[in-house]
C-alpha cells in the first residue's frame, strides 16, 4: 500500500484486509502456542512442582493436596501445560499484537517495536513474579492459618491450579498498565491531565477490579490494588513525558 510520506501512516485499509491481517497474526500465535505446549507437557512435572512450591512448605500437619475426581489429575496437567505455554509465549504474543497495529502508527513510532515487546514482556513477568514470590507466601500462610486444631486442609489440585494461575495472569496483565497508557497517550486518546482529573474514579475502579479478580479477602485485594495505584501514578508520568502534543486543550475537547 502507498504511504503518506509526511506522516508515515499507511492509507486506510478495507475491513477485509484488517481481518486477514488479524487472521494471520492469530495463526502465528496458535502455531507457537502448540509448539510450546508440546514441550511444556513433556516436562509438565517440573512446572507442577514449581507451581505448588509456594504452598507445600506451609501446609499444616495432616493437610494434603488431593485429586477429588477421577479425571482431575489428567485435565489439571493439560490445563497447566496450556497456561504455561501462554505464559512463555507472551513476548511473541506482544510482538504479533504490535505487528497488527503497526499500520496505524507513524513511521517514527514503528521503530519502537523492540522496546515495546521488551517492556511489555518485562512488566508482565514482573507482575507474575510479584504474585508468585510476594503475594502467594503471605496469602497462603494467612488462609491456611484457619486449618488449626481439629480442622485440616484438603486442597483440590485442580482448584489450586485455577486459583494460582488466575492470580499470576491477573498480576501480569495489570502490570501492563504503563505500556497501555503509553500507547493511548501516543495516539492522543489519553493525557496526563485527564488521568489526574479522573484520579478518584480510577482509584475506585482499581479497587473494584481488584475485588473481582482476587479472593474475597482484604489482604489479597490490597496486594493487587496497592501496586495498581502505584502503576497508575507512574503511568501519569509516562503520559506526560511521551504523550502526543495536541493542538487543542482539554477544555476545548470537553466543551
Amino acid at each position: 500500500m502507498p504511504r503518506d510520506k509526511d506522516k508515515g501512516v499507511e492509507d486506510a485499509l478495507p475491513l477485509t484486509t484488517h481481518l486477514e491481517e488479524l487472521r494471520k497474526r492469530l495463526i502465528n500465535v496458535i502455531a507457537v502456542l502448540i509448539i510450546v505446549f508440546c514441550f511444556v507437557y513433556w516436562k509438565s512435572q517440573i512446572f507442577m512442582d514449581f507451581i505448588t512450591a509456594p504452598i507445600l512448605p506451609i501446609l499444616p500437619e495432616k493437610s494434603t493436596m488431593a485429586i477429588l475426581k477421577l479425571t482431575e489429575g489428567f485435565f489439571t496437567e493439560l490445563k497447566l501445560s496450556a497456561l504455561v505455554a501462554v505464559f512463555f509465549s507472551m513476548p511473541f504474543i506482544f510482538y504479533q499484537g504490535w505487528k497488527f497495529i503497526a499500520p496505524g502508527l507513524y513511521a517514527q513510532e514503528k521503530k519502537y517495536v523492540a522496546s515495546f515487546v521488551f517492556m511489555s514482556s518485562l512488566l508482565f513477568f514482573l507482575g507474575a513474579s510479584f504474585a508468585y514470590y510476594v503475594v502467594f507466601p503471605f496469602g497462603f500462610d494467612f488462609f491456611l492459618s484457619y486449618a488449626d486444631g481439629y480442622v485440616t486442609a484438603s486442597l483440590s489440585v485442580q482448584w489450586y491450579l485455577s486459583f494460582v494461575t488466575r492470580l499470576i495472569m491477573a498480576f501480569g496483565l495489570v502490570f501492563e498498565m504503563p505500556v497501555f497508557v503509553l500507547f493511548m497517550a501516543k495516539m492522543g486518546i489519553l493525557t496526563a491531565s485527564m488521568m489526574r482529573k479522573h484520579r478518584r474514579y480510577a482509584y475506585f475502579g482499581i479497587i473494584v477490579f481488584s475485588a473481582i479478580l482476587t479472593p474475597p479477602d482484604v489482604f489479597t485485594q490490597i496486594m493487587m490494588s496497592g501496586p495498581m495505584i502505584i502503576l497508575y501514578e507512574f503511568s501519569v508520568l509516562v503520559a506526560k513525558a511521551f504523550g502526543r502534543k495536541r493542538e487543542v486543550t482539554e477544555e476545548d475537547v470537553y466543551e
